[in-house]
């Protein structure tokens, strides 16, 4: 059985590096650390040196030395593959293993993640580091699991070197097999394009304005996926070679460019995340009007849920955080480590280790502090993890719970990167995105994000009583018949402006818009049109509830017997023209939006399809807090989590037992500063 994220019981962990310290402070930190609550630790992710010093000189000592003491003690340990870093022997001798710029101009060394995933000879050199390291660790009794590589994809998620236009090329070729055949996808026949041989294609090059053919770079960073993804796998079937069968294999973080449920599919046993709310507080980019602030995290949390439903979280935020080079942000508030802890297990987290155990003293990262500073001395933080760890304790019955939502938010990949590089679409993306997350915090309505590819099947989606595909550009026929199937079985979908218009290359199709979607809708388009400046906040009127239709919008018109116009525009020019259909389809309904998704619209709009704030019979909550469930045999978790620097009252309805100091509660609760309460049925 894993000793982490096995269903019953939460585990508490650090991140340690103890190629930073003396040995003399190994044995005193690991008992700390016991004392603490924290049982286990990550190593060696930046240690490529400690394992081989010079190209093909390998020794174990260090390792096997502090490996040796953590078993001793106790200690459970994630063993790292160091290729987020690789050593200066390695780049001054194989300069191809460099990523670039666009201009072709090599990161050097001295940072990190300064490597190409396509570099034959770092390929190589990658297999030969985690092959020896995996071999000679592999069955070491201290070690119960293993990290491939470091954030994947942070820090630069584009590639420009020599290495990678060779392999670009490679993967076109697969992709189209002619040259023909990738100029009718890109529409090269545009601005003179046309490419004659694959020698001449390239990854994206600097261009006036930086305006590259945007079906090139859509499949630019569907390579660069594909790129990283192939990296991971080639260390994880190593791995796989020499690990105890109990042990697990995860990587950490969620960045872009990377198709994160196809690498967990393929590689990982469950996906690990990098928690770090303190960024709301950021001292160069803080936004004190925003209501959301740290909230965002859990943005991020329900992604990395839509990858693993039970997850870890790899690094938690402990410290201020805060590099020599970018980023300022302040200490953590009393409280808050629990908070963002227990926000981090609300959505699914079953394992929570810290970053990191010591400030580091020396390098770029000196002020993105941990839970102890410089002086290692005991501090107010500390006495805070080992507050958490009790509570983990006392709430060991949630662990393997799932996350419970009626409402699903649909994304796929196609489109966020087709977004990426598209500021029409971006722009209207962003805004539903943003707004919908926010309606759904502050209705305290839990949702999930649902990933689509041409492999979902409809039953997928049937616990979803409410889906959102906001903007789906892209479509294609076999993710339109899993979403016909919900549809026709009584599931409700609603979708935005500027669904169905382009194909899979990127190209805007001549099909009535919305394309593939306008059956299932029952929606024409016959005209459309961006918000002007002088338009001010565009209005529709639905039902005597006047909605903004944001940023883009949507001429429409019914198509279909089914068809029915819910709410038209009310001002602009085209006063009095649909803004929103609805069409039943099936047991189910169809709704077209012309517009973007204002928070206020989203609000309306879980309001009217009654799935907004579904326990309110349960609970009353005020907007500064957070809810979210959990469900394990039958029964619910509920987690109210206070954002607000102030106390609060809420009112529990219903008779619910309070995990954490036992009592049974009915009436008037009041959760202090920052503070988490857990009601149970």
């Amino acid at each position: 059985m894993r000793e982490i994220i096995n269903g019953e019981r939460f585990v508490m962990g650090t991140c340690y590096y103890p190629e930073h310290w003396d040995s003399s402070l190994w044995e005193d930190d690991l008992e700390r650390m016991l004392q603490a609550g924290i049982e286990v630790i990550r190593i060696a992710e930046f240690a490529w040196n400690k394992i081989e010093p010079e190209e093909g000189v390998y020794t174990y000592e260090f390792f096997d030395s502090f490996l040796e003491l953590a078993q001793k003690k106790g200690m459970k340990v994630i063993f790292c593959t160091p290729t987020a870093t690789p050593p200066v022997w390695l780049t001054e001798k194989y300069p191809e293993v460099l990523n670039a710029d666009q201009d072709g101009l090599l990161y050097r060394h001295g940072a990190r993640r300064h490597y190409n995933y396509n570099s034959p000879v770092y390929q190589k050199l990658c297999r030969n580091i985690v092959e020896k390291s995996a071999s000679h660790y592999g069955g070491h009794p201290a070690i119960i699991g293993w990290q491939i590589d470091n954030e994947v994809n942070c820090e630069l998620d584009e590639f420009y070197s020599e290495s990678d236009t060779l392999a670009f090329r490679h993967f076109l070729q697969e992709k189209y097999k002619t040259i023909d055949g990738l100029n009718q996808a890109w529409g090269t026949i545009f601005w003179n394009q046309t490419y004659n041989c694959w020698e001449q294609v390239y990854v994206p090059r600097k261009t006036v304005h930086n305006t590259n053919n945007p079906h090139h770079l859509l499949d630019y960073y569907r390579f660069v996926s594909d790129s990283a993804r192939r990296f991971v796998r080639m260390q994880s079937e190593i791995i796989r070679k020499y690990c105890k069968k109990e042990d697990f294999i995860t990587t950490n973080g969620i960045f872009g460019n990377l198709d994160n449920q196809a690498m967990q599919k393929e590689s990982l046993d469950f996906m690990t995340y990098d928690s770090y709310p303190n960024f709301a507080y950021c001292l160069d980019d803080y936004q004190a009007e925003d209501p959301i602030k740290d909230r965002k995290w859990s943005r991020n949390l329900a992604e990395t849920r839509a990858i693993s439903p039970i997850f870890g979280i790899m690094e938690q935020q402990s410290g201020a955080n805060g590099w020599t080079t970018r980023m300022e942000a302040p200490t953590p508030r009393p409280g808050q480590i629990t908070l963002w802890t227990m926000q981090s297990i609300a959505h699914g987290a079953d394992f929570v280790s810290y970053f990191r155990w010591r400030t580091c003293t020396v390098g770029t990262e000196m002020y993105w502090h941990g839970i102890l500073d410089y002086s290692g001395r005991d501090n107010r933080r500390l006495r805070e993890i080992r507050e958490i760890a009790r509570k983990m304790e006392g709430m060991k019955e949630i662990a393997g719970a799932r996350y419970a939502a009626k409402v699903g938010i649909l994304k796929d990949y196609d489109n966020i990167w087709d977004a990426r590089q598209d500021k029409w679409h971006e722009r209207v993306d962003k805004c539903s995105q943003k707004s919908l997350f926010a309606a759904l915090q502050m209705t305290h309505t839990p949702f999930d994000y649902v990933y689509l590819d041409d492999e979902t099947d409809w039953e997928e989606l049937r616990k979803y009583e409410v889906l959102f595909y906001p903007h789906a550009s892209i479509l294609t026929d076999a993710r339109m018949k899993a979403l016909e199937t919900y549809v026709s079985e009584g599931g409700k979908l609603v979708m935005g402006c500027r669904t169905g218009y382009k194909d899979l290359c990127g190209r805007c199709v001549m099909d009535k818009l919305p394309g593939k979607a306008a059956e299932l809708t029952g929606t024409d388009i016959p005209e459309y049109s961006f918000v002007a400046p002088d338009d001010g906040r565009v209005l529709a009127d639905w039902d005597g509830t006047k909605v903004e239709a944001a940023v883009f919008n949507d001429l429409l018109e019914p198509a279909g017997e089914q068809a029915e116009v819910l709410a038209r525009y009310a001002s602009s020019y085209y006063a009095g023209t649909p803004a929103l259909i609805r069409n039943r389809y099936g047991k189910g309904e169809a709704y077209y939006f012309g517009g973007a998704f204002a928070l206020d619209t989203a609000k309306v709009f879980l309001d009217k399809l009654g799935v907004g704030t579904p326990w309110r019979e349960t609970l009353k909550l005020p907007e500064c807090c957070e809810l979210a469930v959990r469900e394990k045999d039958g029964r619910r978790y509920f987690f109210v989590l206070n954002y607000a620097p102030e106390s609060v009252k809420v009112e529990v309805k219903k008779e619910l037992r309070e995990l954490f100091a036992g009592e049974l509660i009915k009436g008037e609760a009041e959760l202090g500063a920052y503070e988490v309460k857990i009601f149970a049925e």
